[in-house]
């Protein structure tokens, strides 16, 4: 391939498909040259907003466009059609959380692009964030000593009701999966391997056909303990979503600022701008593109997609029997440089 910017074809034209639109505005690296969604009027609009060609159907798109690689953001249950598709002719892969609603699917997906020799990965944009490259540098320097806990909060009230996210034959369940991806991914960002999980469902006040609350504790291979909150119908009105506690201090990742606080200090050291959903999607495809160009190793890789849904699989089975269950161990590789030195983030930030 040469270094002529990487051509993507959205497949899909909803939410999630927008926000990525903003993230490609400013990515020199890629451009999108075709969109595809069953909704002809979406495709249209969105296809006009990206000064590119429409089409009703991902395979028509594939048939018709010149394309490097599809970015995936339609429903989990059509994932694993549309990505060993577009492998098989050749077309790289970048496909939206969750990899897909159950493993053999997903395990399928896995093959397909080992067979091919095309890559692809999932979509996790909480591993771009900038303060959360930045926490795991700190965490890597060894600054807070042997880490001991880690908390992740994910919840607000959001009406479910009449979305896709709800229908478990289309997303294969509730927030646990939707939101608890985001989660397991990072956990294991951090602490690697996870050797089991257990989790505990909330009150389902809101008549749905799936979890909406729920509590989640996992515990990595190294020992460490994870405890995750998720929830549609509360909002724990937090300024953080990410807190590494270790031996000699703690790490805070917030949506406005992150900082870490170290052992014997009373004082705080802000070391972050907060949560920016832009740059994490465009550091996201940056990465993608440069793995296709082989300049980078993807910080996701196709074995860290695979283990986020046997731990979603394993989080469902200890929901239904309610006791810890072990889960599978896929070893996912964890690169610390690459996106991290390109972003400038490949040293830890320093005490002031």
């Amino acid at each position: 391939m040469n270094h002529d910017p990487v051509r993507f074809g959205l497949v899909g034209a909803g939410a999630i498909a927008q926000s990525y639109a903003l993230a490609f505005d400013s990515c020199s690296l890629a451009r999108v040259v075709a969109v595809a969604d069953a909704h002809p009027q979406a495709a249209a609009a969105l296809a006009q907003r990206l000064k590119c060609k429409p089409f009703s159907a991902y395979y028509e798109m594939a048939e018709q466009a010149e394309l490097d690689a599809v970015l995936i953001c339609t429903p989990p249950n059509t994932h694993a059609e549309i990505c060993v598709e577009s492998l098989e002719r050749g077309v790289a892969v970048l496909c939206e959380k969750p990899l897909s609603i159950d493993v053999p699917s997903a395990q399928r997906m896995i093959e397909t692009s080992r067979n091919t020799g095309v890559k692809m990965t999932m979509a996790s944009k909480f591993r771009f964030v900038q303060d959360v490259v930045l926490a795991k540098a700190l965490v890597t320097s060894g600054i807070l000593g042997d880490i001991v806990l880690i908390e992740n909060v994910f919840t607000s009230r959001v009406d479910m009701s009449k979305r896709w996210n709800s229908d478990p034959s289309i997303s294969g369940g509730g927030v646990l999966i939707d939101n608890g991806t985001h989660s397991v991914d990072l956990i294991r960002y951090f602490l690697g391997p996870l050797a089991e999980i257990h989790v505990v469902e909330g009150k389902r006040g809101r008549d749905l056909p799936v979890e909406e609350t729920v509590h989640v504790f996992v515990r990595s291979t190294s020992g460490v303990l994870g405890t995750v909150d998720l929830s549609w119908s509360i909002n724990k009105e937090l300024d953080s979503y990410l807190r590494i506690y270790g031996s000699e201090g703690t790490i805070s990742v917030g949506w406005k600022d992150s900082r870490f606080l170290l052992s014997g200090s009373r004082d705080w050291h802000v070391f972050g701008k907060g949560y920016d959903k832009v740059q994490a999607f465009r550091s996201q495809i940056e990465n993608f593109a440069c793995a296709l160009r082989g300049e980078e190793t993807l910080l996701l890789s196709p074995e860290d997609a695979l283990a986020s849904v046997q731990v979603i699989e394993a989080a469902y089975a200890s929901l239904r029997d309610s006791h810890w269950v072990p889960i599978p161990l896929c070893s996912g590789s964890h690169p610390t440089s690459g996106t991290s030195a390109r972003l400038g983030l490949d040293q830890p930030p320093t005490c002031h």
